[in-house]
């Protein structure tokens, strides 16, 4: 090899790394941008009420969103119970079992559920379980979320899946395990750090959806008295404050979706700390 062709290979290879420092310095801009600003808005509404107090009646100074916080880390674990699951299922047979015509449709379903709008579902679940059980209720949020979780869930499930070497899988079937002994103790163990990164982005995404929320939940202004009642959640009373003319509303929407994204970003640490754990 001449030095000029040494040269030149050093020169692309600086010239490419710079452009993905560049590209990743611009996709870091509007993330740090949009926290920077909810945080300088949000800010100044945060305090001890917030967080342990009912929402005020119009025209009066103070409350809280506790009501909202606890509605929605209800509503994402009824979604969470049901969409992981069925979610991590699914992504298993399409990568272990789905080399079939069966399993081609379900890739296919689940690549169009993924890009089904939200107020779809939401409308969906609406007509299907909101009028038959005659009002709304937290089961119907939940539900509706779940919808939305499953197909990501599933996919990246059968993605990190398909990374597991084959050798990995045969040599567990030479030892004379059954298939499913194989997946359940050995392959889905090894994929476990980046099938929990989707399951925390599909909860990340789910947290912050409004749509389905309005016509499933609904809102409550106070505590439900159970989960087939209308349950508030932060979403809903964001939107409803944000819209709103009065400043002090205004005021405690922006504290609300600073609310939210720090709990997003907590269940982000811990998904990291727990699997950094069992990697270790």
């Amino acid at each position: 090899m001449t030095s000029q062709s040494l040269s030149a290979r050093k020169v692309k290879n600086v010239t490419m790394i710079g452009l993905t420092v560049i590209g990743t310095i611009l996709a870091l801009i509007p993330l740090f941008s949009i926290f920077a600003y909810v945080i300088a808005r949000g800010m100044p509404a945060i305090n001890i009420d917030f967080f342990t107090e009912l929402p005020k009646p119009l025209g009066e100074e103070g409350g809280g969103m506790v009501n909202a916080i606890v509605g929605t880390l209800i509503v994402v674990g009824i979604s969470g119970l049901i969409g992981i699951p069925v979610g991590i299922m699914s992504g298993i047979f399409l990568s272990e079992y789905g080399r079939n015509r069966f399993g081609r449709f379900i890739s296919f379903l689940t690549d169009v559920l993924l890009g089904v709008p939200s107020i779809v579902v939401g409308i969906f679940v609406y007509v299907l379980l909101v009028l038959a059980m005659g009002g709304f209720s937290a089961y119907a949020g939940g539900i509706a979320l779940s919808i939305l979780m499953i197909p990501a869930v599933t996919r990246t499930t059968e993605e990190m899946l398909k990374l597991i070497p084959s050798h990995i899988r045969e040599a567990g079937l030479a030892l004379g395990l059954p298939k499913w002994r194989v997946i359940l103790f050995i392959v889905l163990p090894s994929a476990t750090r980046g099938i929990v990164t989707g399951v925390m982005l599909a909860i990340a995404r789910v947290m912050g959806e409004t749509a389905p929320l309005l016509f499933t939940a609904f809102g409550n202004r106070y505590w439900h008295s159970s989960l087939s009642d209308p349950i508030a959640t932060l979403p809903v009373q964001i939107f409803t404050y944000a819209i709103s003319p009065y400043k002090e509303w205004q005021a405690q929407a922006w504290a609300g979706a600073l609310t939210l994204i720090v709990i997003v970003l907590i269940f982000n640490i811990l998904a990291r700390v727990i699997t950094y754990r069992k990697n270790h």
